[in-house]
């Protein structure tokens, strides 16, 4: 697997041009104003951000340009955007507003070749698969597609070295069943995947504490990636901006 400096990432959803964060995919709550909560993550110097729309490939929107222009201008660390790309036009205009990778979801399950088309132009590095897991009634893992609200029956670790063929050059492994519910990473999935593809994985899905994201690195993901515990604090969940500082992160190496 590609060796890179190991990742801490807050995930941010966006619903109606403010931050959202769900459970399970659903119940989204409100949890502040995108651009405000940027400011606040620039100035605790995060490695990185992800940015994903989760009503436009629902609903078929294009993706909010004018917005993600905004919230570019804003970011001091690189920033990943996803939701609502079908097109490479589309692409275009959103690597053009400074976003430096694209995450398809929908897209990359309903049409790989856009994968390809994308890796060839932008390269590989700038082309992230996110694959949403969820377990099906007799308990297998199975691909989620988010656009549709259903599951598919694509194997996540078959679809993952798939994307990765078409030319993704990091995965973004996302579990439905923990979203949101401070249970952990699904660590034997993080290993298997890992150890399937040789690009970076970014593991999301259940993140409880700073050591839930070293578990993650441990299992051989190279970036933890979580929502709620960057947004919410103590346990009557208020909403409150954080992230680990230095020294946290140091350990989080080791």
């Amino acid at each position: 697997m590609t060796t890179l400096f190991q990742r801490v990432i807050p995930c941010l959803l966006l619903q109606d041009r403010g931050l959202v964060k769900t459970r399970r995919f659903s119940r989204p709550k409100y949890v502040g104003d995108p651009i405000n909560a940027i400011r606040i993550f620039n100035d605790k110097l995060v490695d990185e951000l992800i940015l994903l729309d989760i009503v436009a490939s629902r609903t078929g929107a294009d993706p909010d340009f004018e917005l993600i222009a905004r919230v570019a201008g804003e970011c001091f660390m690189p920033l990943c955007y996803g939701g609502g790309i079908r097109t490479l036009d589309q692409a275009r205009r959103i690597i053009a507003c400074g976003v430096e990778k694209l995450s398809l979801n929908s897209a990359a399950i309903d049409d790989p070749d856009l994968v390809r088309a994308l890796s060839r132009e932008l390269g590989a590095s700038s082309v992230v698969a996110a694959i949403d897991v969820k377990r099906d009634w007799r308990g297998r893992q199975r691909v989620y597609h988010p656009g549709r609200r259903r599951l598919t029956g694509l194997d996540p670790v078959e679809h993952c070295k798939a994307l990765v063929d078409a030319g993704a050059g990091e995965i973004f492994l996302n579990s439905v069943d923990r979203d949101g519910q401070f249970c952990g990473y699904d660590t034997a999935l993080i290993e298997k995947v890992a150890a399937a593809v040789n690009v970076p994985v970014i593991a999301c899905g259940g993140a409880a504490d700073p050591a839930d994201l070293r578990t993650a690195l441990q299992c051989g993901a190279s970036a933890a990636a979580a929502g709620s515990i960057f947004v919410f604090y103590g346990p009557h969940r208020a909403v409150l901006i954080n992230y680990p500082d230095y020294a946290v992160r140091e350990l989080l190496q080791t």
